[in-house]
């Protein structure tokens, strides 16, 4: 058996970069799957590919697009066990003194319309559904929920909101639902920035990203970060969880001060 068998699961972005490979891992492990992504090309792309997939087109910011993708769930595979909130947009690291200041109000409200908004009406559109199935909820959180510098003055405090939304969730449906999260460290993908700020493709790719600054030294891949949606998405496997964030940030929670490369300099200097 695997992890997953005889889950159906709704992942929210699931159309490219991390969604489409939290998808296709939830595939491997036996469940079926509901996307729902405002890309309708990614859409039918799935489509084509996946016959244990359903799609839905629509905005996660539309409370009736969530229940939408919740009763395609419901009347396609019978029930539904796993709510995945992933949607989400970036601010290209823009800091606060490059704001139009006459711009700081739309840009916020857009940002955190989908990073954070849009969790909360995914997760409250599958609740009642969850309930039934004494389901569970996953977020893509981020490195960024718990420090600085992993986006900007925009992203960072959308991604600390998660944190906050995690942890009281997790208090409210408790006992039924457990509420966890994946914290991902760099993903190249391409997460677009928000219209009001460009709505270009702005994370950095892979040849640009600088892995020597993380203690693990590896360009990841999206692939890379499925395990942990996997683990708190499981029945048997996520029972004693609820209120957790992972954190799969390739070692920068505990990197400090000096460099890797440094500190392994002095261990081999020391003779350890």
């Amino acid at each position: 058996m695997t992890w997953l068998d005889n889950q159906v699961a709704l992942i929210t972005g699931g159309g490219s970069g991390l969604g489409r490979a939290v998808v296709e891992r939830f595939l491997e492990e036996g469940a079926e799957v509901v996307v729902l992504d405002r890309d309708r090309e990614r859409l039918d792309d799935l489509d084509a590919t996946y016959d244990e997939v359903a799609t839905v087109h629509g905005d996660v910011t539309s409370f009736a697009d969530n229940e939408r993708a919740v009763a395609t769930a419901v009347d396609e595979f019978g029930r539904l066990d796993v709510f995945v909130g992933n949607a989400g947009v970036f601010d290209d690291n823009v800091s606060l003194p490059e704001l139009d200041a006459d711009a700081i109000g739309e840009s916020f409200a857009e940002l955190f319309e989908v990073n954070v908004l849009g969790y909360l009406l995914g997760a409250r559109a599958a609740l009642p559904e969850l309930v039934e199935t004494e389901g569970r909820i996953v977020f893509t959180a981020s490195q960024a929920s718990f420090n600085s510098d992993g986006g900007g003055i925009l992203y960072v405090p959308s991604k600390h909101a998660i944190a906050g939304i995690v942890r009281q969730l997790a208090f409210e449906l408790a006992p039924t639902v457990r509420v966890n999260a994946v914290a991902p460290g760099y993903v190249p993908t391409e997460l677009s920035a928000t219209d009001s700020l460009g709505g270009d493709r702005a994370i950095v790719t892979a040849e640009e990203f600088d892995a020597s600054n993380h203690p693990l030294d590896i360009v990841p891949t999206p692939e890379d970060y499925t395990g942990p949606y996997v683990l708190l998405a499981s029945r048997e496997n996520s029972r004693p969880m609820t209120g957790t964030i992972i954190r799969a940030d390739l070692g920068r929670s505990v990197r400090g001060i000096t460099s890797v490369a440094g500190r392994a300099t002095e261990f081999v200097t020391d003779g350890l």
